[in-house]
Formats: structure tokens, sequence, C-alpha cells
């Protein structure tokens, strides 16, 4: 009688496999746990979620990016996916976008302690200031004896340069929890984020040390201190306690002893080798948006540019010009801030794999040139150009769609 065979693992026994192979630092051999659980579940938020924090502590943030994003599409609603896009969009110097989304975090969610703590933590990365540090002291109104929330209090007060205050909360984290004092040290995803706000409080310290030039007490620009009315806060969980308690503070980063004196080590990170996730879907339909924008808009400007030249020559040339050059600029711009990887490793992706679509990007970006050039040397010739151009470009998308 054959043995039984063996059931398919279930998703969730993949990420908690993929958890202790990155608490060893075995990143790669975590990305590949993650791999066999989305090839069961490839829509599933908490692997997808897990992969960009692995992505995340391997210093990987483009492939770090890809998940979140599709972390965040499988499950809008959830805060998990949210927090590791913030992060994910800060390390690829997107700070207009994690400012975007930290404040959604902390709007969608008032009453939640960890969503106060790291909404203001992910805020001060990316757009420091007053908002950060009200939802900083926030989150300590509603959990008083969380050491990640004094943590995060730190860093945010640090970003502001109220090193006394920083130091405060750092001491009250310490208090409460002496293992944040090594934090920076560690190696896995479980506490990501406590790593994360210690290392850039240790980056802080040195300023500190160096007796950093702050802004006047008196100064308008200076974020308060203090916390801000209880009134401005949504009612917390438990009874509102004094946050940070009085006498001297401490250190912000204890100096952590060579290996063989702590009597223990570090163990090697190994980095994924290659992406578990193929960013050319997501280029893909970054790309195919492109080219609908960047041809519809060609398409507008060059009517409305032929029919301002019935009218006046000069006044169309002028025109042609300003939105030209917009075309040129914006279409780009927007790209670059919707791809997780270069535009022209993209271009080469779909090159080799679609060369239709890739003439009809290329088609689209070209396009508001002729419209340039109608502007620099006039004749009708180049709006037609830019308008044949634009259409072909749209028909070749929208043919591939159907």
């Amino acid at each position: 009688m054959p043995p039984p065979s063996e059931p398919p693992p279930e998703p969730e026994d993949c990420r908690q496999r993929a958890l202790l192979f990155a608490d060893l630092g075995r990143y790669d051999e975590a990305t590949e746990e993650i791999a066999a659980g989305l090839a069961i579940a490839p829509a599933d938020a908490a692997l997808l979620a897990t992969l960009s924090r692995i992505h995340l502590a391997a210093d990987q943030p483009a492939a770090a990016l890809v998940a979140a994003d599709r972390a965040v599409a499988a499950a809008p609603e959830e805060i998990n996916p949210l927090v590791v896009r913030a992060m994910a969009l800060t390390d690829n110097s997107r700070y207009a976008d994690a400012a975007g989304v930290a404040t959604d975090v902390l709007r969608r969610w008032p009453a939640d302690p960890y969503a106060q703590r790291t909404g203001a933590a992910l805020l001060s990365e990316a757009r420091n200031g007053q908002e950060a540090l009200n939802a900083a002291w926030n989150a300590i109104r509603l959990a008083p004896a969380d050491p990640d929330a004094h943590l995060v209090l730190a860093v945010v007060a640090a970003r502001l340069r109220l090193f006394d205050l920083a130091q405060r909360a750092y001491g009250e984290a310490l208090d409460r929890d002496a293992g944040i004092g090594d934090a920076q040290r560690d190696v896995g995803i479980v506490r990501l984020e406590r790593r994360r706000w210690a290392r850039a409080l240790e980056e802080l310290a040195d300023e500190a040390a160096l007796g950093t030039v702050v802004a006047a007490p008196d100064s308008p620009d200076r974020p308060s201190a203090t916390p801000p009315d209880s009134a401005d806060l949504p009612e917390p969980h438990t009874s509102p306690q004094p946050p940070l308690r009085s006498g001297p503070p401490k250190p912000f980063a204890r100096i952590n002893p060579p290996p063989d004196e702590a009597g223990g080590f570090d163990l090697p990170v190994i980095r994924p080798s290659k992406p578990v996730l193929d960013p050319s879907e997501d280029s893909a339909a970054a790309l195919r948006q492109a080219v609908l924008y960047g041809a519809n808009g060609t398409l507008v400007a060059t009517v409305l540019t032929a029919a301002m030249a019935t009218v006046s020559g000069g006044v169309s040339r002028v025109w042609a010009g300003m939105i030209g050059i917009l075309l040129l600029v914006a279409v780009p711009i927007w790209l670059s801030r919707r791809l997780t990887e270069p535009l022209s490793s993209a271009l080469n992706r779909l090159v080799a794999r679609d060369r239709g679509r890739a003439v009809a990007v290329y088609a689209a970006l070209t396009a508001p040139i002729f419209i340039v050039l109608y502007a620099v040397i006039g004749g009708l010739p180049f709006l037609i150009t830019a308008m044949v151009a634009a259409a072909a470009a749209e028909l070749l998308i929208l043919a591939r769609r159907s």
C-alpha cells in the first residue's frame, strides 16, 4: 500500500518558517518559504507584507516596495501592509508618498496605540513636524507602559532637535524594556520597527553629543515639547499618566561591548539573490497607464493648438511650447513615481517581451516632442505627426488589452 501523500503546506506555516529563517539572518531562505506560500495563495496579504519586511531588513527597498504595493492591494483596510509600504516608500526616497501613507494611518486608527506610535515614527521619517510629535504623545497617552511608544517619542523629538525631551523619553523606554538598548543589533523582522527606530536614534545621538544648535525657545517655528491638549486627542483606553518621570536623563544609546566581551556573536546576514515577485507586472501596468494618459493629453493638446492656429499663429505656438514641455516633463515624473525600478530597466524588459507595446510607449513619450518642434519652428506637419504618433500608441495599447 503506497504511503499517503503529505498535505500541501498552509500559507501561514510558510510564513512562520520564514520568520524563523529571518531571525537567523538567512533572508534568502526566508524568501524561499514566502515564495512557496505565494505559490498556494498569491494574494495573501500577510505573506506579501512579510516578504516586504524581509526585503527591508535585507536593504532591498525596490523589491520591498513591490511586495508592499501588492499587500496593500490585497488588504487595503489592514494596517500592516500600509506600515510596510510607508517604510518602503521612505527607503526609496519617495518621502511625499510615505508622509501621505503615514498620515492616513494616523487618521484611520486614532485610538490604536500601535497605529499612533508607528504612524508618528513614519511621518517623522518623511516629513517631521508638530503633527508627528502630537501623534507620538498620543501613543503614550494610549499606552503609557509601552516601551516602543517612548522610543518613538525619543526619535521624533530628536529629529526636531528637542534633545532634552528625547533623552528623557529614551530613558523611559529603557526603564520599561532594557533590551531597547541593544535593539539596533537585532536580526530578523519580528521587531523590525523597533530596530529601525533604535538605529535612527543612534545616528541622531551623535548630533546631540556634538551640541547641535537648536531653535530658540521663543521661535514660532519651534515645535512644542509639551503634550498637546487632551481635548485635541482621542479618549485613551487607559487613564492618562504622566508620560515622563523626573530625574537625570539617560544617554541616547548604550555602547555595545565587542562580541567577545559580550559573550555572543553577530549572525551573518544572507540577502536574497533574486526577487520573489516579478516587478514586470507592476511596471507593465504603469507603462500602460502612462501611454494612455500621455497619448490622450497629446491628442487634446494638438487639437487645441490647431484650433488656436486658425486665430493667431503666435498664440498657438506659445501655447504649444508650454503644453509640450509640460507633457515631456509630467509623464516621466509620473512614471518615476509609479515604477518600483528604473525606467530604463522597465523599457528594456518591455522591448524584450513585447515589441508592440514597447513601440507604443516610445511613441507616446516622443509625441510631445513634435508639439515642441511646432512651437519652435512652426508648420502643421509637426502637429499632424504628434497626433498620429499619439493615436497609434493608444490604439496599440487598447488592442493588446482586448
